[in-house]
């Protein structure tokens, strides 16, 4: 990696200046952290697979209009990404119950909701990012309804390609969590794009046979090895060989450094839609 200034280095990801303006570049780290990092360790090619499935799901998300941050692959670890400024919020899609909303609710682990369930949480580690409401972002100007609008109806529309997308490998989309930013242009116009990353680091993902968990919370339940449960869902997507790229608890860096690159093509052409050129709908609960 060339030497450049961190800007910011969060549980899994350290941020970078970027080559140009309005650039930055996202490393994706091999930690692997739970319960507000209480719970930590170093797992090898962890990062490496992150980083692959995610600018792998960004391209595709970009193709159905859906703008995202991601410009394009680096290496076998960073991505070259747009900067954004970050809506302090995390939007969490839930198809299935399990997690955090099974003992707060007092329901069932598996149960399956009718329609995709949205929250959200502020983005704050020493509060332990609190699930909040749409009041309290509004009061708080963590976002403005057009904004909320916005990310709610991008969430909706990621969750309708992910559950395709999954189901064709034969996992199961439970749940996920997603974070926005904003960009402006010329005119002082904001628009919302997906940032962050999409990843089994924050997606659940069962295997639609044995109920296998694929996802962080074999790192978090101590559910089996991490990179193994990655490593098939990269597999699956067709994103490495089929021999895999970890071995024996190291990367091959050889076969990773042939991977080819990721590029998103349609982020040149993006049309983005301005947050407030139409009014919010308000839908029925």
């Amino acid at each position: 990696m060339t030497k450049r200034k961190a800007l910011y280095e969060g549980k899994a990801k350290t941020i970078y200046e970027g080559p140009e303006p309005g650039t930055l570049i996202q490393y994706f780290k091999d930690d692997a952290t739970a319960f507000n990092a209480k719970k930590h360790a170093i797992i090898a090619g962890k990062g490496v697979l992150n980083n692959r499935i995610s600018a792998h799901i960004m391209t595709k998300l970009e193709e159905l209009g859906i703008p995202t941050h991601f410009i394009r692959s680096l290496n076998m670890r960073e991505q070259l990404v747009r900067e954004v400024e970050i809506v302090p919020l995390e939007v969490v899609i839930r198809n299935v119950a399990t997690g955090s909303i099974v003992p707060r609710l007092g329901i069932e682990e598996g149960e399956i909701f009718h329609q995709p369930l949205v929250e959200f949480y502020y983005k704050k580690d020493e509060l332990n990012d609190p699930i909040v409401s749409e009041q309290h972002i509004l009061a708080f100007g963590w976002a403005d309804p057009y904004e909320l609008e916005e990310m709610v109806h991008q969430a909706l529309r990621v969750n309708d390609f992910l559950t395709g997308l999954f189901s064709g490998i034969g996992l199961r989309l439970i749940d996920f969590k997603l974070e926005f930013g904003r960009i402006w242009d010329e005119d002082g116009e904001v628009y919302i794009i997906l940032a962050d990353e999409v990843s089994p680091d924050n997606c659940r993902l069962w295997d639609s046979k044995t109920g296998e968990r694929m996802d962080k919370d074999r790192f978090r339940q101590d559910l089996g090895d991490l990179v193994e449960g990655y490593q098939e869902i990269a597999k699956r997507l067709g994103l490495i060989p089929a021999s895999g790229i970890i071995e024996g608890g190291s990367v091959n860096e050889k076969i990773a450094e042939q991977l080819e690159d990721i590029e998103n093509a349609q982020a040149k052409e993006r049309k983005l839609r301005a947050v407030k050129k139409t009014k919010p709908g308000r839908k029925n609960s």
